[in-house]
């Protein structure tokens, strides 16, 4: 048997007998070669067909996969129970050559010794129309990339990469920032008051109440409360209703992957490895779906625990049903192999997430929330308007009494119990009445959860793949997850009392936020470019388009190549319409003493202003500090860091300058040909001569000399003993006694070997 995790071999293998062997394939064994014939990897002129290679690094496990094979009378296939695992399944018979007659596909939802025999004892063959649909995304997904990426290199700058959904996620945090940045927040004065009236045993009650307009204009609002100074008030209606509140639907990939950034503060590749983790243990079920369902046995074992537990009046059974359009697989919901096993989870967060799984699934199966809301409403003699005061009082906990969700946690406790009893068509006492000056908020950043429910929302993507596209978006500096500080914004308060009005000024704390997710302006420039020449390719519908297209084709009802074939006769004419030459910088404006024009752009190195045009003579460059955009930099902040750029020299020590400066793997210290990186979070524009001579110094300690032979020398350094000579340095081998050197075996281990080049060698990862 073949599983694609070792993890979930383990668990697998306790309840196999002899008769099995069983081994993983370690994910895919085979992909889309980096750089084919064409650069691409896929053969246009054959129906898009992908050529496929096995990584090195797998040419072993392939081979043993091949010899283990060739013994076995039958293969059984146990990948994931998606198009992911399905097509992982299909790679792994045409790698090893296997006929189909020898191939057992089997899926299973939860890693359980019933589930497993179960899909031992029904086996199937591969589904190729799930095969197709992974196919159609992943050649989908290399042509956008392929061939956006390159017009992103020579419009913007080298490396920059697109891809077709994440290059739509930056879009809706960069979109959402600029109407952060565009809000213009609009004043209102919020009324309150409080009153006393008489309840059924003739005893004076004071309750809170809301009027039901607001007012534009202080003065308005001033009109008002002199209106209440005359006015009499009347409580016309005390109305009760009793309602109810469900519990939620069991958890799918998106709805988790919300709750637990929102409740456990998880980041969503964080709840993706744990999920993982728990399903290859067998405690939850497969943790990538999209349905609500839940199984009989999950029903029936759910209700078997909350009688125990809670008893009969807490129990309530359902089915929920997926209604996405869009949902991919028809597994069940995620939700615990066992019901009845409280804790599960090798570690606290593996448990904090298990926990948080269990209760929601729980929950599902749980009574309603039972409720009596009580609504007042005091009438003015000399205003239309209406004070109205709401209360809900929870009368039977059901559901809550284990899990809550974001609209239960507003149910809360208040002073106002009393209005319940209040009588109505009576006349009440005004005590107080407030008019508070009131904004209208910006919309709000997105955080990790936000962004994975907006994207679930548009159908973007999959939510399989969302923590895969967050995380890349973040990696390739598109998007960072930043704090703002806030202002203080003043604000008044009217009060009416005893028949007089008075005045307070205040002042509150806006626009603070941290945590969320920022568009770097490498983000922004990248997207305001690709939005502007490919706008049908950046569009929502188009990616929400092409998720219901791969819907259809995992239903066999459209084929994969004439999906694909629509796409590119669509897409790849646009790539040749992108007009030459790089995009153009935003100018600042002149520089007061030469004249000579100062631009903003995105550098290799990062945001920087220039100073001159390039196309005439060779500019100066100076990079922007921390919180600094090219879209929002001023002139004399421009100025300003010109003056300060960088290389800087701080002063002579030791006979040489000290240089600040900045290169490719960021900003460091210089004296003669010593270079020491500056340590992260200092900023190397106000680093002092203290604090470089103290750097170079650390540095010089941690190359100590070791032997002197002539102009031959010993040292210690940060990787080992090395010699260094005028022709370079040379490698100790680690097994060598440097304190016994001799100069004859320092010109032996030189004579044997290559000068290093001092830089280290990174090979890519496969």
């Amino acid at each position: 048997m073949i599983v694609e995790s070792p993890s979930k071999g383990k668990t697998i293998a306790k309840y196999l007998g002899k008769d099995f062997r069983l081994m993983s394939s370690q994910g895919h064994i085979r992909d889309i070669e980096s750089m084919g014939k064409n650069s691409m990897g896929i053969d246009f002129k054959n129906d898009y067909a992908p050529n496929y290679v096995v990584d090195k690094d797998k040419e072993y496990l392939v081979e043993s996969l091949r010899k283990e094979a060739l013994k076995a009378d039958k293969v059984w296939l146990a990948s994931d129970p998606d198009r992911e695992g399905e097509a992982i399944a299909w790679h792994i018979q045409e790698v090893l050559q296997l006929p189909k007659d020898k191939v057992c596909r089997i899926t299973f939802n939860d890693t359980t010794k019933e589930s497993i025999l179960e899909a031992i004892n029904h086996p199937r063959d591969i589904d190729y129309n799930l095969v197709n649909a992974q196919q159609a995304r992943r050649v989908m997904d290399r042509i956008v990339g392929f061939e956006l990426s390159p017009v992103l290199w020579k419009k913007v700058i080298t490396g920059l990469s697109a891809g077709r959904v994440q290059s739509v996620a930056v879009r809706l945090i960069v979109e959402r920032e600029r109407e952060i940045e565009d809000f213009v927040p609009t004043a209102s004065y919020r009324a309150t008051a409080e009153f006393v009236g008489e309840n059924i045993n003739g005893e004076a009650t004071s309750f809170k109440t809301e009027l039901n307009h607001r007012f534009a204009t202080k003065q308005e609002a001033i009109d008002f409360l002199n209106l209440c100074k005359e006015a009499t008030f009347t409580l016309t209606s005390v109305t009760h209703k009793l309602g109810h509140r469900s519990p939620a639907p069991p958890f799918t990939t998106s709805t988790l992957q919300q709750e637990a950034v929102r409740k456990l503060h998880f980041s969503v590749s964080k709840t993706m490895r744990l999920a993982q983790s728990l399903y290859e243990a067998g405690h939850i079920t497969y943790m990538r779906t999209d349905s609500v369902n839940l199984s009989a046995l999950a029903i029936n074992t759910a209700k078997a625990t909350i009688l125990a537990e809670y008893g009969e009046e807490y129990h309530k059974a359902r089915q929920y049903q997926t209604k996405s359009k869009n949902a991919q697989e028809a597994h069940e919901a995620i939700r615990p192999t066992y019901m009845n096993v409280p804790v599960a989870g090798n570690n606290n967060d593996e448990r904090r997430l298990y926990d948080l799984i269990r209760k929601r699934a729980l929950a599902t199966q749980m009574a309603d929330v039972e409720l009596d809301t009580t609504r007042v409403e005091v009438a003015m003699s000399n205003s239309p308007y209406l004070w109205n005061a709401t209360h809900e009082v929870i009368t039977f906990d059901g559901f809550m009494r284990v899990y809550t969700q974001a609209a239960d946690e507003e149910i809360t406790a208040n002073n106002q119990v009393a209005i319940a009893l209040l009588n109505e068509n009576v006349n009440c006492q005004l005590s107080t009445a407030h008019c508070q000056e009131t904004f209208t908020k910006a919309p709000m950043r997105y955080h990790e959860g936000s962004l994975v429910d907006k994207m679930d929302e548009l159908g973007i993507g999959r939510p399989s793949t969302y923590a895969t596209v967050i995380e890349t978006i973040q990696s390739r500096k598109y998007v960072e997850r930043g704090a703002v500080e806030g202002v203080r914004r003043p604000y008044n308060i009217l009060a009416l009392h005893n028949g007089r009005i008075t005045e307070k000024n205040k002042s509150e704390m806006v626009g603070a936020d941290i945590g969320k997710l920022f568009p770097t302006d490498l983000g922004r420039i990248a997207n305001d470019f690709l939005v502007e020449q490919f706008p049908d390719i950046l569009s929502y519908d188009f990616t929400a388009d092409c998720e219901e297209n791969f819907d259809a084709i995992a239903a066999g009802e459209a084929n994969w190549v004439k999906t694909v074939d629509d796409f590119y006769k669509t897409f790849h004419p646009l790539i040749k319409q992108v007009p030459s030459g790089k995009m153009a910088a935003r100018y600042i404006g002149n520089h007061p003493q030469t004249g000579e024009p100062i631009l903003a752009r995105i550098t290799k190195n990062g945001p920087c202003v220039q100073l001159g045009d390039s196309d005439t003579e060779k500019p100066k460059f100076a990079s922007m500090q921390k919180g600094q955009s090219i879209f929002t930099i001023t002139l004399e902040e421009a100025l300003s860091l010109f003056d300060n750029a960088l290389p800087r020299t701080l002063d002579t020590w030791n006979e040489h300058e000290i240089v600040i400066g900045e290169g490719k793997y960021g900003p460091y210290v210089r004296h003669a040909n010593v270079f020491v990186s500056l340590p992260k979070g200092v900023d190397p524009y106000s680093v002092t001569l203290e604090q470089a001579v103290e750097l170079l110094q650390k540095k010089k300690q941690a190359e100590e000399t070791i032997h002197v032979f002539g102009d031959m020398q010993v040292l210690e350094g940060r990787y080992g003993a090395y010699i260094k000579t005028a022709k370079g340095n040379y490698r100790i081998p680690k097994s060598t006694d440097v304190q016994t050197l001799t100069e004859e075996d320092c010109l032996a281990l030189i004579n044997s070997s290559e000068p290093s080049s001092g830089k280290k060698r990174f090979t890519r990862k496969k």
